[in-house]
């Protein structure tokens, strides 16, 4: 299946937690104007309810995915 360039650069959350290179988690993301659901990839092991950000996509709806912190959430001072 082909790669899902929509989907790259979208934030998610996990609904699983990854495993790192042990396995994947599953991660809901907002696109195309409403959720899907992926298989989330990511290097080092990500616990559930983490924000994500989809850095690619597999095709076959998996994606990679990175911890992500929003900058405008972060505290001002």
């Amino acid at each position: 299946m082909a790669r899902d360039e929509a989907v790259i650069g979208c934030i998610g959350e996990l609904l699983l937690g990854t495993r790192g290179t042990a396995g994947p988690g599953e991660v809901l993301v907002r696109v195309r104007g409403g959720t899907e659901t992926f298989l989330a990839w990511s290097d080092t092991p990500l616990e559930r309810g983490s924000r994500v950000l989809v850095v690619d996509s597999r095709g076959s709806r998996q994606v990679d995915v990175i911890e992500w912190a929003d900058p405008f959430d972060a505290p001002s001072g």
